[in-house]
């Protein structure tokens, strides 16, 4: 073969219309992302972008729309403690998960059910 992947540039989540602002809370506010400025012909459609370190986050508006139950994306976190003792004192749930051997794992859903994992590498 004669090409190479190299990285994820991002991944999409899907919401629906008009949950930007919902989104920003959780994304900014909860989380610590920042908001990184959607190209100009992309704006109409609707949805933002978020991104940390080298990695982008973007929430696309879909209708009908439907949260993924299962397909997630894993962030890798340092210090997860401090990241569930986080929510805790926001009033976020998750749910921890032990089985994945040596990783200390957790899901949760973003305001729009989609799933999330947070996992640190022991």
């Amino acid at each position: 073969m004669s090409f190479t992947f190299k990285a994820i540039d991002h991944i999409q989540l899907a919401a629906p219309k008009g949950s930007e602002e919902e989104a920003r809370n959780f994304f900014i506010k909860v989380l610590g992302f920042k908001e990184l400025e959607k190209p100009e012909n992309l704006k109409k459609r609707g949805g933002v972008w978020f991104g940390f370190a080298n990695y982008q986050v973007h929430i696309g508006i879909e209708s009908p729309f439907s949260p993924a139950k299962k397909a997630h994306p894993a962030f890798e976190v340092e210090n997860i403690h401090l990241l569930k003792e986080h929510l805790r004192n926001n009033n976020i749930t998750f749910s921890e998960d032990d089985n994945l051997p040596g990783a200390e794992r957790f899901y949760m859903d973003d305001p729009f059910g989609n799933r999330l994992e947070f996992l640190e590498w022991k």
